[in-house]
């Protein structure tokens, strides 16, 4: 069943692409994109709560809630920053800093395995191979005298970060849920805090930027559910090294579809990465 979580690193590189066509073609409202965002995951995610539901008592313990609340809180924040720097900036400027996501996720699930019981230990010949692919992925990408610490780019740091965040939160309770029904409450309590906090107008939404949002849902979905169908499996650092692959996938796709230049230092942090999955799948 590695496959699946191969299906998410896949799911999350054509999500990055089309949001950054949604918002940056489309010229939408953040604030507009998270709210109708979020409503297509909720619409998609309804009718499969017919075959996957589960929700178990341990959902419903204090803690169980404030890891909850917690989670909705950093998903929120992560999304809006993402979201804010995507609409300025090109997706490859983007990655070296979105693609600290994993890195933050293993750290945070490394540092906390040793505080909180349920995160879950990790073999060291997993935490090896997924550490050097995080740096792999982001040093290629680091230009003396180029990188330019904007508002945009700090953005995206943090997003990255509270993304990295609610993730790692997310193994604690996931035990009681399926990925499904776990996604469909994420995402339903990120909906309604969206919609108090930004209360935008619809009117702006066309039928074809409707459209795309419905198939970025389709997306997100299939790409959350494999991630905690992956860190439920096979824990968190092996999950998150797998979809490591996905800005391999994020490169050919902005060059395909936005025009965007591949450089040769991405085509070697592509294989390093690759040789981390295979060493991990063969440790």
């Amino acid at each position: 069943m590695i496959y699946i979580p191969l299906i998410g690193a896949v799911a999350s590189a054509a999500g990055t692409v089309l949001e950054k066509a949604i918002l940056k073609k489309k010229k939408m409202g953040i604030k507009l994109y998270q709210i109708a965002g979020f409503l297509a995951i909720v619409l998609v995610l309804i009718p499969l709560l017919f075959f996957f539901w589960k929700l178990d008592a341990g959902a419903f313990s204090t803690k169980s809630i404030l890891i909850f609340a917690g989670i909705v809180i950093s998903a929120t924040i992560a999304n809006f920053l993402v979201f804010y720097s995507e609409k300025a900036e090109k997706i490859t400027s983007l990655e070296p800093i979105k693609i600290l996501e994993p890195m933050f996720v293993i750290l945070l699930a490394v540092i906390l395995s040793f505080f909180i019981e349920g995160i879950g230990k990790s073999n060291i010949k997993i935490i090896i191979p997924a550490v050097i692919a995080s740096i792999a992925l982001i040093f290629p990408h680091i230009k003396k005298n180029h990188i330019k610490f904007n508002k945009y780019f700090i953005a995206a740091i943090f997003g990255s970060f509270f993304f990295a965040f609610e993730l790692v939160l997310s193994k604690l309770i996931l035990d009681f849920y399926s990925p499904i029904t776990f996604y469909f409450f994420r995402c339903l309590f990120i909906l309604a805090l969206s919609l108090m906090l930004f209360k935008p107008g619809f009117k702006s939404l066309d039928k074809k930027s409707s459209l795309m949002i419905l198939a970025m849902g389709v997306i997100s979905v299939i790409f959350r559910v494999a991630t905690y169908f992956g860190y439920m499996q096979y824990g968190i650092v092996f999950t998150t090294l797998i979809i490591m692959i996905s800005p391999i996938f994020v490169y050919i796709f902005a060059n395909k579809f936005l025009k965007e230049k591949l450089n040769w230092k991405n085509i070697i942090s592509s294989l390093i990465i690759v040789a981390c999955v295979v060493y991990a799948l063969f440790a």
